[in-house]
């Protein structure tokens, strides 16, 4: 399995395809079968150099020091470091959801090397919680649903209040296979280490207006109709990255990659290779 050294965590990524270089970077409790399992990664790799990374607390990553790194500056050296490590001067991104976070945080200091951005229900913000108190509290709460509960139980939580993550899914007719899916991609996270994760990561409420205006590598927004949590978030970015191209997507919500796979890695094809390094 390959593996590649940065600072304190062993960074765990899937290499496969060839072509232009696409890394991947997934949302909160998922890793990089989140592309995988779903068909995107299959897909994508017909056409491009597909590699996909689990963030650190995340799917097989390790963190073996300290600090441990659950901050979006550190996520994003470590995109940096594994297109050094892979001898990538420019590359395309791909992400989701808290993935997208990082991404679009990198893209505001280091669009040069962005061939081309592609944002899936995210933010430029890390918390939609303003004010500091309620978001440490609003955090460890949902830390501790992680410390707390098996990922069976987590999964038969979820299906009872699918909001805001899971009502794609929820809404779908015949949907056991997408949960099905939904569990085999989150079992095999570290519930420990994404409860830390959690209290770590989700601090910033500034969306970063003025880093959005810098970014000058082409950007695709895609958003499920049914994202309540990331459909202003989503125009808000379009607004203001220069010529952004916004998507969204009628009677999906924010599990794109499960709910519309084909879709999904139509879209993201056409973007690279119109945008081919």
């Amino acid at each position: 399995m390959p593996f590649f050294r940065n600072n304190t965590a062993s960074i765990y990524y899937e290499d496969t395809g060839t072509g232009d270089p696409v890394i991947a970077t997934h949302g909160l409790i998922e890793n990089t079968t989140y592309w995988s399992r779903t068909g995107i990664t299959p897909a994508l790799s017909q056409h491009f150099r597909m590699i996909s990374m689990d963030l650190r607390a995340h799917g097989k990553t390790i963190e073996n020091g300290e600090p441990k790194g659950y901050d979006i500056d550190t996520c994003m050296d470590d995109i940096i470091a594994l297109a050094d490590h892979l001898g990538l001067d420019r590359f395309h991104l791909i992400s989701h959801s808290t993935g997208g976070f990082v991404c679009v945080r990198l893209a505001m200091k280091k669009s040069p090397r962005i061939a081309s951005l592609t944002l899936t229900g995210s933010a430029s913000a890390t918390t939609f919680i303003k004010e500091p108190a309620h978001n440490k509290i609003f955090h460890d709460r949902f830390a501790l649903s992680f410390e707390n509960n098996a990922w069976e139980t987590i999964l038969e939580n979820i299906k009872k209040q699918p909001f805001p993550f899971f009502l794609g899914i929820a809404g779908t007719q015949n949907n056991q296979a997408m949960w099905d899916m939904a569990y085999e991609i989150i079992k095999i996270g570290n519930r420990k280490a994404i409860a830390e994760f959690i209290r770590s990561f989700y601090k910033d409420p500034d969306p970063r207006i003025e880093g959005l205006q810098k970014i000058t590598c082409p950007t695709l927004i895609l958003v499920g109709q049914k994202d309540e949590l990331f459909l202003e978030s989503s125009q808000l970015m379009t607004e203001h990255i220069p010529e952004a191209r916004l998507e969204i997507l009628e009677g999906a919500g924010h599990m794109l990659a499960i709910e519309r796979p084909e879709f999904l890695s139509r879209m993201i094809t056409l973007f690279i290779r119109e945008h081919k390094i």
